[in-house]
């Protein structure tokens, strides 16, 4: 993908902040943008993060984590906690994972990051996900994290904190290729498992068949 220019970065930026205007003449002061990172790995948490940006301290570059390289989201991981009003990153592991069901444990992190960010937001935004639970009003955007500067945010620091707890993990247990996948189902991964087994971290009813 080419470079963009900072003319570019500047009018996609403002072109994401749409969502955060329409909620501002509203009346919403504090839109909290809401993303997740780990629901289809066979290994490892689900994360979540809910962040508000400062409509004064614009972060260029921002875009759904999974569109930006790593070395480009970890350039952008300091300057979102820099810079962010507000945020929180919350994790939940396998062992609930399998008791309640991704969806639901997805759902349980994001919940807990807005009990826990210090600065509440009024309004969610939310990359497609029924949130329930929150008190707040909420406002599924499909595709939200490329569409939205506070849910793209989210994704960055959800991503980026993810897989700095894989890395810690593949220390752990270094046969697996944690660093490398991140719990990902790769032929690389089921051949671990195939010949070392099923780990601490590994969701169970994920690997009810192992291909």
């Amino acid at each position: 993908m080419p470079r963009l220019t900072y003319e570019q970065l500047v009018s996609k930026y403002e072109s994401m902040l749409e969502y955060e205007r329409g909620q501002n003449a509203l009346g919403y002061h504090f839109a909290g943008g809401i993303d997740e990172a780990g629901r289809g790995p066979l290994a490892g948490p689900v994360v979540a993060a809910c962040c508000i940006l400062d409509p004064d301290r614009k972060i260029y570059g921002l875009d759904d984590s999974k569109k930006l390289t790593e070395k480009k989201r970890e350039e952008l991981f300091p300057l979102i906690c820099e810079n962010a009003l507000s945020y929180s990153v919350c994790s939940v592991g396998p062992d609930v994972i399998d008791e309640i069901n991704i969806l639901e444990a997805t759902k349980r992190a994001m919940r807990m990051c807005v009990e826990q960010i210090e600065i509440k937001p009024d309004v969610l935004l939310i990359d497609a996900v029924k949130l329930e639970g929150t008190g707040l009003p909420v406002v599924p955007i499909i595709k939200g994290d490329a569409k939205s500067v506070s849910i793209a945010a989210a994704s960055i620091l959800a991503k980026v904190t993810r897989d700095h707890m894989m890395l810690e993990y593949d220390r752990m247990y270094p046969q697996y290729g944690f660093a490398s996948h991140k719990g990902y189902g790769t032929a690389a991964h089921y051949a671990a498992i195939r010949q070392f087994g099923i780990t601490a971290i590994h969701r169970k009813t994920f690997l009810k068949v192992i291909h």
